[in-house]
């Protein structure tokens, strides 16, 4: 009996220590762990998809398929739109488009509840329900457009020191987007897309001109017929690039000193609205009451 139980002591034994040097005999080479983490996959359909974004998945199906079925899909000029916006990905059109129609719904039904000329007042919340989503993405459109316009001249300025540093344009491009990700996030976006672009095949001129095209801004349009002229006569990057950087500084100061002039025209509505009534009855309201007071008498 005390062999049995010193054999299964000793059986006992020899498996926790296995278990417990399983992972240093077993765990694979170092050439085999770096093959692992290069083709580990990080896809975001490995995650855990939580019921929130589960009902939000099929909210979104539930639109598709009705914006399909009545035919109220979005066009190339609306999808040019949400990438001026900075809004990519098919959720961002689904969301507006179900906007679209059920805003000016609410407005019609809003309407209904007037007392009186309930007609007209579903008419205009109608309209203008069906215009505010438009707006709200206009206003996002231009609120970006200001964004990127005030941080091109220092990616310009960051771009000649790295051309001018010894790296390539698109290597000065990468740079540049990796360090302006925290202060310039909207032209980090755009400067990666880029990068990317060329990546998957795409001539350097077509990437700028896709991003002159996605911002609608003078300053990229200047900036890809300048990159053209250099790649056709053959003039140095790092010149052109130099002076067009000094135009963009002169541009800036000029729409500031504008800005600016324009106070002056500005200041005056409220100052006569608000400040000169308030002056004339300081100023005057006592003498009045003094002159009220001696004629009753």
């Amino acid at each position: 009996m005390d062999l049995i139980f010193y054999i299964a002591l000793a059986v006992t034994v020899a498996f926790v220590l296995a278990l417990l040097l399983a992972p240093l005999f077993l765990r694979p080479a170092r050439h085999e762990r770096r093959i692992l983490d290069v083709i580990k996959s990080d896809r975001p359909d490995q995650r855990k998809i939580s019921d929130k974004e589960r009902v939000k998945e099929k909210i979104l199906a539930i639109a598709r398929a009705f914006h399909a079925r009545i035919g109220f899909t979005g066009d190339d000029k609306l999808k040019q739109k949400f990438l001026s916006a900075g809004l990519r990905g098919g959720n961002k059109m689904d969301g507006y488009l179900t906007a679209r129609f059920l805003v000016p719904l609410t407005g019609i039904a809003a309407g209904s509840f007037m007392p009186s000329n309930s007609f007209t007042w579903c008419l205009v919340f109608g309209g203008v329900g069906y215009l505010l989503p438009d707006i709200w993405l206009t206003r996002l459109v231009k609120r970006r457009q200001k964004r990127i316009q005030k941080s091109i001249p220092d990616a310009i300025d960051l771009l000649v020191i790295c051309v001018d540093a010894g790296l390539g344009l698109d290597q000065a491009l990468l740079r540049i987007g990796q360090e302006i990700a925290v202060s310039h996030p909207d032209l980090h976006e755009e400067f990666m897309q880029i990068n990317l672009e060329q990546r998957a095949g795409k001539p350097r001129i077509d990437a700028w001109q896709s991003l002159a095209d996605r911002t609608k801004l003078p300053e990229f349009a200047g900036l890809v017929t300048m990159l053209t002229q250099t790649d056709r006569f053959g003039t140095p990057i790092v010149r052109a690039l130099s002076r067009f950087a000094e135009e963009i500084r002169t541009r800036r100061r000029q729409r500031a000193e504008e800005a600016a002039a324009k106070t002056k025209i500005k200041i005056l509505f409220p100052l006569v609205l608000f400040i000169f009534p308030c002056i004339f009855i300081v100023l005057i309201g006592p003498a009045i009451l003094q002159l009220m007071r001696t004629l009753s008498h």
